[in-house]
């Protein structure tokens, strides 16, 4: 049985990262369902802060490290993906944009997406609807429903934490379903196959009668 894939980009700063936290907690929660479903997983993390001096590189030249390279191919290439940035001026941050910036728009088409952020008060919230999720549905991803939000005070346990945990419980089940929906992914696309031939291209392209 294929295992299926899920890449899980959160685009926190600090280390230790409340939004690493939080993608590491969807990230479970949707692996647990899919694993109760009978289908074996396999999770993706990428720490964003890790590789930001490639993606400025990438900005700036136009070309990938090596690195950058494969993260890219692991964030096409999965059955589903998990997003998570902290909200600065109530908007995702730099880092998490510049990333996706170099994602090309055709990549994620009609791939599962679950969004979460993270930020100081629980009004940046809205972020998650105004700033994250258009971003994706140009990107022309499937955006599931309920995006999860955390806030300081989500963290500290009683009705806040448990409210948050069950918002977390319903994402991952949400992205479970979508990923189990559609026939496992083949993997990004190269990039360099050639989708003419020499006598199409001759052609300028035309591919002639059929």
């Amino acid at each position: 049985m294929t295992a299926r894939t899920l890449a899980v980009v959160s685009a926190g700063l600090s280390q230790p990262s409340s939004t690493r936290l939080l993608a590491d907690q969807l990230a479970t929660a949707t692996r647990d369902e899919l694993v109760g479903g009978g289908d074996p997983v396999e999770l993706r993390p990428i720490d964003l802060r890790e590789h930001a001096h490639d993606i400025v590189n990438h900005l700036l030249t136009g070309f990938p490290s090596e690195p950058l390279r494969q993260v890219l191919a692991q964030v096409t290439g999965a059955d589903g993906l998990i997003a998570v940035t902290p909200i600065f001026n109530a908007s995702y941050s730099g880092l998490f944009k510049s990333f996706f910036d170099l994602v090309d728009a055709e990549t994620l088409g009609n791939r599962p997406v679950l969004i979460g952020a993270t930020g100081g008060t629980a009004r940046h919230s809205l972020a998650l609807e105004h700033a994250v999720r258009p971003m994706f549905t140009y990107l022309r991803a499937t955006v599931l429903p309920t995006a999860v939000f955390a806030a300081p005070e989500d963290w500290s346990g009683g009705t806040a934490e448990g409210a948050l945990r069950a918002r977390i419980g319903r994402a991952g089940r949400e992205l479970a379903d979508e990923i189990l929906r559609r026939p496992a992914a083949s993997g990004p696309a190269d990039p360099f196959a050639l989708t003419t031939n020499f006598e199409q291209l001759l052609r300028g392209g035309d591919p002639g009668p059929s």
